[in-house]
């Protein structure tokens, strides 16, 4: 097929960009969730597919590495294709690269599909048949392995807000990201730029809960975050990766 890889041209714009000028990672992490929310679409299995059918693709992990992050103004070229499937999950992989074609992110990500009304994950080959070949090209050739326990340092509390929910009723992918790399604090923030950032999503957050949890532990330049509830102990764990400014 021809689409099987999407490709977008866009200049990132001053309101994606931190102080700093660089691209914020809740901007970064939508930029990617809509690459394949457009991708799916073309290839027949987006968001029409999901109101025809009440299934939607629910992303278990993404790992990103942020080899530089994208800075205000420059002309970036956005691709993405599905890079790996089988019956029960699907791997898509993304680049971001700059006008002269240099690597500035690359990430891999793993889906699955889940019935809406009964909450269960769905086998693929019962609901779409057509598969997608890419010559075995990968832009982040990683495995999903399980994430680490860790011992949390302290615990910092976020609101939901309206704008948190996305169509499928619950709060959006990218706002955990937000939610981690700000529960390192200010100053640890303000001193490091980040590197990587892995997330493992397990439950979904109800756009009514009133406060999530972040643990956090801060070893270095890795930090590490459990967000949670008051209704589940683990709802999603996020790694960060950071260097000193």
């Amino acid at each position: 097929m021809s689409n099987q890889k999407l490709i977008i041209n866009r200049e990132l714009q001053t309101y994606q960009c931190d102080r700093y000028g660089n691209m914020r990672p809740g901007i970064l992490m939508n930029e990617l969730q809509g690459m394949g929310d457009t991708h799916a679409e073309m290839l027949g299995c987006g968001r029409t597919f999901i109101h025809e059918t009440n299934i939607a693709w629910v992303v278990t992990h993404y790992l990103v590495d942020i080899v530089e992050m994208p800075h205000n103004g420059e002309m970036l070229t956005y691709s993405s294709w599905p890079a790996v499937q089988d019956n029960l999950r699907a791997t898509r992989d993304f680049e971001i690269r700059d006008a002269d074609g240099k690597l500035k992110v690359r990430a891999t990500s793993q889906w699955v599909l889940i019935d809406l009304a009964r909450r269960r994950p769905c086998r693929r080959g019962d609901l779409i048949k057509n598969t997608w070949e890419n010559d075995g090209v990968r832009a982040y050739d990683r495995t999903f392995e399980k994430f680490p326990n860790f011992e949390a340092e302290k615990t910092h509390v976020f609101k939901c807000r309206f704008d948190d929910i996305d169509e499928n009723q619950h709060i959006n992918n990218a706002v955990y990201a937000v939610w981690a790399t700000e529960s390192v604090g200010y100053e640890y923030r303000d001193s490091h730029e980040l590197q990587r950032i892995e997330l493992n999503y397990k439950h979904e957050i109800n756009p009514t809960t009133p406060e999530v949890f972040i643990d956090v532990k801060i070893d270095d330049n890795v930090t590490f975050h459990r967000i949670r509830t008051n209704e589940t102990p683990e709802n999603a764990i996020v790694i960060c990766y950071w260097k000193a400014r």
